[in-house]
């Protein structure tokens, strides 16, 4: 159980997560104060997140992309910020919980999203997983890109809109293809968008962890999505899906512009993510100032 618990101090680390959700439900004081410790955790992120607005961003080299990796950055910070002693309030739960032999809700176990917050099971996930530290070295971000180029221009081109757009959003669902959600037996998913299997599904699929935004709060959860056979058939289904949901209408036929199709995809309830357009947005940015794009390459026709 020691080396479970401490695999949860990583901020996108579901499996320690639901470690700590299994401790707890055996009733573990191992697990019990780890529970408190990421309660700390989050009262830490409040507090930097605080002091971020109050400095405001620099008028001259604030950026969007700053902002993404300022934000991923501070999540891991507020572990580190709580190891140990940390800030003495996981101690004072401790003590509480003792008191009244309860274990609360936390990271570990969390509430599922109301169905307010969360999007309908038949569109994407909820939330784009946050990438795992570190983040995905240049040499992987642009192995990503030249893998994934001419499938996105093929599917942008049905979709009328910037294929920069698919591959920030894949990237970011993904972590530049570090995280695409895996069976049981190891084997990829092909699902770059984070697509939920809904009732209604009828093919492959698989449960894997993932992040809600539900009432300010982002917390760990698992949910089932779909699999396909190859990365072609994964964006083909992507493609189906803007397609013939109304509720994405209006990220169709944007064209270049990055940003429209972003916010179009957020105002449908694509993700709960409140920040997911921003994210991908500025994701683009990066890769139309790395230079031209590849144009050319072996890939599955679509």
């Amino acid at each position: 159980m020691t080396t479970s618990l401490a695999s949860a101090r990583v901020y996108s680390d579901f499996a320690g997560l639901d470690a700590l959700k299994n401790g707890v439900g055996k009733n573990d004081p191992n697990a019990i104060r780890e529970v408190a410790r990421q309660f700390e955790s989050l009262f830490a992120r409040m507090m930097l997140q605080s002091m971020r607005d109050a400095v405001g961003t620099d008028p001259i080299f604030g950026s969007d992309q700053q902002k993404t990796y300022q934000g991923m950055f501070d999540d891991q910070l507020s572990l580190e910020l709580t190891k140990g002693h940390g800030l003495g309030l996981a101690d004072m739960l401790v003590r509480q919980l003792q008191r009244t032999g309860v274990a609360p809700a936390s990271a570990a176990n969390p509430k599922p999203p109301t169905s307010a917050s969360a999007p309908s099971s038949a569109t994407a996930a909820s939330n784009a997983p946050a990438p795992a530290s570190p983040i995905a070295s240049a040499a992987t971000q642009a192995s990503f890109v030249q893998e994934l180029w001419p499938q996105a221009q093929q599917a942008a081109q049905q979709l009328g809109i910037d294929p920069r757009g698919l591959v920030a959003q894949a990237a970011l669902e993904t972590n530049w293809g570090q995280q695409v959600p895996r069976t049981a037996a190891g084997q990829s998913s092909n699902n770059l968008f984070g697509v939920k299997a809904s009732t209604g599904w009828t093919g492959e699929r698989l449960t894997a962890g993932t992040l809600e935004v539900a009432g300010g709060r982002t917390l760990a959860t698992r949910a089932e999505f779909r699999a396909y056979g190859t990365r072609a058939q994964g964006l083909q289904d992507y493609v189906a899906l803007l397609r013939t949901n109304p509720r994405f209408a209006a990220a169709l036929n944007t064209g270049s512009n990055v940003n429209a199709f972003a916010a179009a995809l957020q105002q449908g309830g694509y993700a709960t993510d409140p920040n997911y357009a921003r994210k991908v947005d500025a994701i683009a940015a990066t890769l139309k100032s790395a230079g031209p794009l590849p144009t050319q390459g072996k890939t599955e026709t679509l």
